[in-house]
């Protein structure tokens, strides 16, 4: 378990030592490299990550075969398709790592039995999900009926990171816009004033 890990877990005040200690020998490392797959859209959901390192995109695919992204996880969050985890359903969405990652993940019966010995478990879940629709409620504040440029300028003074560790053609699917888009609007922002 990595100190990552466990500094996350004790940073919720939900856990003590003890839990924490306890709760680690569930936990698995995998090591994903760039472009594998955590979870593939239509495989049933069996896993919870933490992103120890590195960096993930969850998306659907259209009938076009187009990625719709719908999400970055970095380090120190947690990934899944949390309702189809929960029902042990097929995931609607695939996730797939855009940088070499190490995560640690628990099987879904783990994790029931997880719960089931550590409840304060359920709290931290709680700040998970919380943390979840926030994320999704600001995104569709910051990102719907925006033009290009106003969407790519909040990027940059709210979400840094996503400039800075994600393909534009990741980037432009995530805002909502064409590559295009978002190249001419790099391009009125980043523009030095002509005279």
């Amino acid at each position: 378990m990595t100190e990552v890990f466990e500094n996350y877990l004790s940073s919720t005040e939900e856990l003590s030592a003890g839990e924490i200690s306890f709760s680690a020998q569930f936990f698995k490392p995998i090591r994903l490299k760039k472009g594998d797959f955590f979870i593939r859209e239509d495989e049933f959901c069996r896993h919870i990550g933490f992103i120890v390192s590195g960096a993930v995109k969850a998306y659907a695919t259209d009938k076009e075969g187009k990625e719709n992204i719908t999400c970055f996880k970095f380090e120190k969050e947690f990934i899944t398709s949390f309702p189809e985890f929960v029902k042990q359903e097929k995931s609607r969405r695939s996730i797939r790592a855009i940088e070499d990652s190490i995560i640690y993940t628990i099987s879904y019966p783990d994790y029931q039995h997880l719960l089931s010995q550590v409840t304060a478990w359920n709290g931290v879940i709680k700040l998970v999900m919380e943390k979840e629709y926030r994320e999704k409620e600001l995104y569709l504040l910051n990102y719907n009926n925006r033009s290009a440029v106003d969407k790519y300028r909040h990027v940059l003074s709210s979400e840094p990171m996503l400039v800075q560790r994600t393909a534009t053609q990741d980037l432009a699917s995530y805002l909502g816009i064409t590559q295009r888009s978002l190249t001419r609007a790099k391009g009125q922002i980043h523009r030095p004033d002509v005279l």
